[in-house]
């Protein structure tokens, strides 16, 4: 592991903790510039193909999920790590289906049930870009399903 601050090459591991979802962390020491970094690493895991709107077939990104789902955690009572486990739980149900291909429907749906499970707001604020909600009907419409469930 290259040592992110004098990028040498050699490193010692002063720890390893392993998470819930197969990923592992290790507490690196640099052996030349004595300077402390973690790295995770996780598995490479066969996600599929995600069908957009358009018909179009893009690669599952990662980052552009988790994008979404930190905008509409911004400013909310919602810690890093629980936003790292929703990123996880949403891709490892991905993969789970075993599918080479899912609708761009089914990555979304799976990020508002993580996300309607961790906070109410951050849900209703992914919602309304989601689902598209453009007036306040709609937007109340789907804040009284939230009270209802």
């Amino acid at each position: 592991m290259r040592c992110p601050y004098c990028k040498h090459h050699d490193s010692k591991v002063l720890d390893t903790s392993h998470d819930s979802h197969g990923g592992i962390r290790r507490r690196r020491e640099c052996l030349k510039c004595r300077q402390r970094f973690s790295s995770y690493e996780r598995p490479i895991l066969a996600t599929p193909l995600i069908i957009k709107q358009d018909g179009n077939r893009e690669e599952f990104d990662r980052e552009k999920m988790a994008r979404g789902i930190r905008i509409s955690c911004a400013k909310r009572p919602v810690s890093a790590a629980d936003i790292e486990r929703m990123i996880g739980q949403v891709e490892v149900k991905l993969t789970k289906m075993g599918k080479a291909e899912v609708s761009s429907r089914v990555v979304g749906d799976l990020v508002m049930e993580t996300l309607k499970e961790v906070d109410q707001i951050a849900y209703i604020r992914y919602a309304i870009v989601y689902l598209g909600l453009d007036d306040l009907q709609s937007i109340r419409k789907e804040i009284d399903h939230l009270l209802v469930d």
